[in-house]
């Protein structure tokens, strides 16, 4: 299984506006994406506009159908309006121990 680890940092004044996007797109995943195991949306504890997405996938063709996928186009036009530019790493790892 593959893990998305995303760290974003959102504008000032748009955690709103985010929360709505990333849950459409999160929501969407899950719901629609059969290879989308889990889609998971974290907020640090010391800053309120940072947050980490923690996204498994079964494997690389459904990674590839999750950015092909509607919802995650609607989530990279409104990324592109409420995160800080250069405010975002992503890693792609492989999931090796899963507990439950």
């Amino acid at each position: 299984m593959l893990v998305l680890v995303a760290s974003l940092q959102v504008k000032p004044g748009h955690r709103d506006g985010f929360l709505t996007a990333i849950r459409a797109d999160a929501e969407a995943s899950v719901a629609d994406e059969p290879g989308c195991v889990s889609f998971d949306v974290v907020v640090d504890t010391d800053d309120d506009h940072h947050f980490f997405l923690y996204e498994v996938y079964r494997d690389q063709a459904a990674l590839e159908a999750h950015r092909a996928s509607p919802h995650f186009a609607a989530w990279t036009e409104a990324a592109a309006e409420l995160l800080v530019p250069d405010g975002r790493t992503v890693t792609i790892t492989e999931r090796l121990l899963h507990e439950g």
